[in-house]
């Protein structure tokens, strides 16, 4: 007979947690699990006061009372007791001074954004889901500093040289003036001397062509990029005369997949329906 596994928080704490309330009350709106992550953040935020009135350069300095702040969560509104000290020199990590939204909240934000949902069907459906009540004002600042995010990481810095870099695009649904539509994402895919893959970049245009590509070709080089050894596309007109004209030396070579497709062209229907 398998031993059981030993529980990582002991069954004495779970039955003292349990003793005298409702089991099937622990998951609901202040329930359980909701006083649960009350005690444990306020605990933590403690633990960094003693730390902080513990270092060096705090002399002279004490507790000074709590003050209160209300945090959104991935599950509710939580209302936290966050401990002062008298030279105001206290920055907890766990929740920073301006911080009113928990970590992983912005990110479920952002997850439904992505998936095409408008600010006033996010705050909707966190309502429904958490019963919170935030504006569309608020769902616009979050995805915004997404966005600026994304910006600062299409401009990095990129290596030097690469060895292999694949240029293909992906087709994914896009918010575009309120509507969801299809639309082509241009990825650059490259390898670097370790063998470890990076992305590039990802590019929205409508319309393809080489003058696109040129402009990308520039983009890389602008970035740090001096040469690439072999780039793979796929059979668009002009694409390998984009690149050469920016890495005169790069090898361009047609993916395998593409060339399979093109090389069916002239074969006969038998071994088109085989294929």
């Amino acid at each position: 007979m398998a031993r059981r596994k030993e529980p990582i928080i002991p069954d004495s704490i779970l039955d003292q947690l349990l003793a005298g309330s409702d089991a099937k009350t622990a998951f609901e709106s202040n329930g359980l699990l909701h006083q649960l992550k009350k005690a444990l953040a306020e605990r933590a935020l403690n633990a960094e006061m003693d730390h902080h009135l513990s270092g060096e350069g705090t002399a002279g300095n004490s507790r000074n009372g709590y003050g209160r702040k209300t945090v959104l969560t991935d599950s509710g509104s939580l209302e936290l007791a966050i401990p002062r000290d008298r030279q105001s020199s206290f920055d907890p990590q766990l929740l920073a001074k301006y911080q009113r939204r928990f970590p992983g909240f912005d990110e479920k934000i952002v997850s439904m954004y992505a998936r095409g949902m408008s600010t006033r069907e996010i705050a909707g459906h966190v309502h429904d889901l958490y019963g919170i009540d935030v504006s569309p004002d608020l769902i616009s600042a979050v995805t915004d500093a997404v966005l600026d995010e994304v910006a600062i990481w299409q401009a990095r810095p990129l290596e030097p040289v690469y060895p292999l870099v694949f240029f293909d695009a992906l087709r994914v649904k896009i918010r575009d003036e309120g509507h969801v539509r299809n639309k082509a994402v241009h990825i650059a895919l490259g390898v670097r001397g370790d063998g470890t893959k990076e992305i590039l970049g990802l590019w929205i245009e409508t319309n393809e062509g080489a003058k696109f590509w040129l402009r990308v070709m520039n983009e890389m080089k602008n970035r740090g990029v001096e040469d690439i050894l072999i780039a793979v596309v796929d059979g668009l007109k002009g694409f390998p005369e984009a690149i050469n004209a920016v890495f005169a030396e790069t090898t361009v070579q047609t993916c395998i997949v593409h060339l399979l497709r093109n090389s069916l062209d002239f074969a006969g229907p038998v071994a088109n329906f085989c294929a």
